[in-house]
């Protein structure tokens, strides 16, 4: 697909083109990209085009159509301020028909200025019950440079980086979860390792030496697991040896990738 060029508006060809860039690339990080340069020409005249998220509590921009797109973000972000900003915030649809006698954010509008953004839009991400982004059209030849067919083709492709970025969210989680279920079974190996330690030195059943190691975690406000590691530790002369985990095919079916 020729991305150079802009393409044939018509609704059905939008469709097509946004299912052609789904199937073509690999992950999340490419299909944004995709989405915002392919945003970017599907307006006339085309414009730039970023996509921002959150990461660690602060804006940041996780694929644009230009650098120009890049800048204009950062100034946002460097100002606190700004329509981007405000869709993330809010959830709401934000158009700036005329950027030069828009006054909602001062400081923001001198630099976008400065850069030449005459008019933008901006369209919140949402991802189930919450806001995770925002996409953002800046225009640079005119103010009110977006007719309403333009502004209906870019919602189509705020709805398509909102579903990617739900899908990384969900891949970002099950990964957690896998780190999290893979700790739980290392714990459970060193534990068990431990009640044997335990059975043979107090020549007592499984359950008299859990119950052993818990009242030794409780009375020395310890994880069990740090106990469990010392009592193998010195009563072996070695560290406890783990379990083998999750592989990293494990992870990837769990984050639903073959």
């Amino acid at each position: 697909m020729d991305l150079g060029k802009s393409p044939d508006v018509g609704g059905r060809d939008v469709a097509s083109a946004l299912q052609t860039l789904l199937l073509s690339t690999s992950n999340v990080e490419d299909f944004l990209a995709e989405v915002s340069r392919f945003a970017a020409v599907a307006v006339v005249p085309p414009a730039s085009v970023g996509i921002t998220t959150r990461y660690d509590g602060r804006a940041v921009t996780v694929a644009t159509s230009d650098a120009r797109a890049a800048l204009v973000d950062e100034e946002q972000y460097g100002a606190g301020e700004g329509p981007c900003l405000e869709s993330m915030r809010t959830g709401r649809f934000i158009e700036v028909a005329d950027q030069v006698r828009d006054t909602r954010w001062p400081v923001y509008r001198d630099q976008a200025v400065a850069l030449g953004v005459r008019c933008s839009l901006s369209y919140p991400l949402p991802v189930q019950d919450r806001v995770v982004g925002a996409m953002n059209l800046y225009g640079f030849d005119q103010p009110n440079g977006f007719t309403g067919a333009d502004q209906e083709r870019a919602a189509t492709f705020a709805v398509q980086a909102a579903t990617a970025l739900g899908l990384a969210v969900r891949f970002a989680k099950q990964a957690e979860l896998a780190d999290q279920l893979e700790q739980a079974l290392t714990s459970r190996s060193v534990i068990d390792q431990a009640i044997g330690v335990l059975m043979g030195q107090q020549r007592c059943d499984a359950t008299t030496a859990f119950l052993l190691l818990r009242a030794h975690s409780q009375n020395n406000n310890r994880k069990l697991r740090d106990v469990a590691t010392d009592i193998i530790t010195r009563l072996t002369g070695h560290t406890p040896t783990t379990s083998r985990g999750f592989n990293h095919g494990d992870r990837e079916s769990l984050s639903g990738e073959s």
